[in-house]
C-alpha cells in the first residue's frame, strides 16, 4: 500500500500545497491497482492530475466537509462529467450523509454539476467496513465542530501482499475515543497538528496539536507519524518538536508529492 500526499496544507491552500488530499493505492491478488483518493480540499485536483489520473480512480472517500477537505470535489465532477467521449462511469462517493446537499449548494444553479452525475453518495455508517478491491475503510467518529470521521485504510503491505498493514487518518479532530481507536495498531497515522500548545489551549473540540497527535500515536503503539495540515501561520517544525516530546516513533511533516509506503 502506497500513500501518495496531494495536498497537506492547512485550511486553505498554501503557496506551496494544495488543501488537504492524500491517494492511496495498491494492487490486488490479480495485479489490477486500485486507487483512492483519501479528502480532496481546495486545490487538490491539480497534483491528482500530476500524481494519479482522476479519470481512473476508483472511490473518493471524505472525512468532512469542510472546503479544505471536500471542495475540489465539484471540479472534479467536471473533469469527469464534460468529456469529448461522454462522460465516464459514475464514482462512488463514500461521505458524511449531507454531501448530496451540501455539493448541490456548492454548485449553485449549474444545471450540468450535481452530486448526481459523476459522484454516487455512499453514506458513512460509523465502524462499518466498506470494501473497495483490496482496500478495507473503516470510518471512525471524531471531535470536530461538525460531523467528521477519520479513516482506517487496510490494505496490502507493498512487496508482502499476503500481510496486511493498516494506514489511519484523522481527518480533522481534536483529542477522543475515536483518536485512539484510529491510532490503536496503525502502521502509519497520518494525522493533523493545526494547533499550537499554549496558543490554541482554550480551543477544544477542533483540532489536535503536534503533542496531541504525538500523545494517540504513542498510546496507539504507531511505529510512524506523518503531521499534516498545518496553516501557513504555523511554524510546522513547532509540531513536530511538540509530538517528539511525547511520542519515541519516526515523525515526519507531509509534503507535497511525498510518497509514504506501507
Amino acid at each position: 500500500m502506497r500513500l501518495r500526499v496531494l495536498g497537506c496544507a492547512g485550511s486553505y491552500p498554501s503557496a506551496e500545497s494544495a488543501a488537504s488530499s492524500y491517494l492511496v493505492q495498491a494492487e490486488d491478488a490479480d495485479g489490477r491497482t486500485w486507487s483512492v483518493v483519501l479528502d480532496l480540499g481546495n486545490g487538490a485536483l491539480g497534483p491528482l492530475q500530476r500524481w494519479g489520473d482522476p479519470t481512473t480512480l476508483d472511490a473518493v472517500a471524505i472525512s468532512h466537509l469542510h472546503a479544505d477537505h471536500a471542495a475540489d470535489l465539484l471540479v472534479l465532477n467536471v473533469l469527469r462529467r464534460y468529456r469529448p467521449d461522454g462522460p465516464l462511469p459514475p464514482l462512488p462517493l463514500h461521505a458524511p450523509a449531507d454531501a448530496g446537499e451540501w455539493l448541490a449548494l456548492l454548485a449553485d444553479k449549474d444545471p450540468g454539476v450535481d452530486a448526481t452525475g459523476q459522484l454516487v453518495l455512499q453514506p458513512w455508517e460509523a465502524g462499518v467496513p466498506v470494501t473497495i478491491g483490496p482496500f478495507t475503510v473503516v470510518a471512525v467518529p471524531v471531535l470536530h465542530p461538525v460531523p467528521a470521521f477519520g479513516l482506517r485504510v487496510t490494505g496490502p503491505a507493498e512487496g508482502d501482499p499476503a500481510r496486511p498493514v493498516t494506514l489511519s487518518y484523522t481527518g480533522d479532530t481534536d483529542e477522543c475515543e475515536g483518536l485512539d481507536t484510529l491510532a490503536l495498531g496503525a502502521d502509519l497515522l497520518l494525522a493533523e497538528a493545526a494547533y499550537v500548545e499554549g496558543r490554541d489551549d482554550a480551543v477544544r473540540g477542533v483540532h489536535l496539536t503536534g503533542r496531541r497527535a504525538g500523545a494517540a500515536a504513542a498510546r496507539g503503539g504507531v511505529p510512524r507519524l506523518v503531521l499534516t495540515h498545518v496553516p501557513a501561520w504555523n511554524d510546522p517544525g513547532v509540531a513536530v518538536r511538540e509530538a517528539r516530546e511525547v511520542y519515541d516513533g519516526d515523525v515526519v511533516l507531509a509534503e507535497p508529492g511525498a510518497l509514504h509506503v506501507l
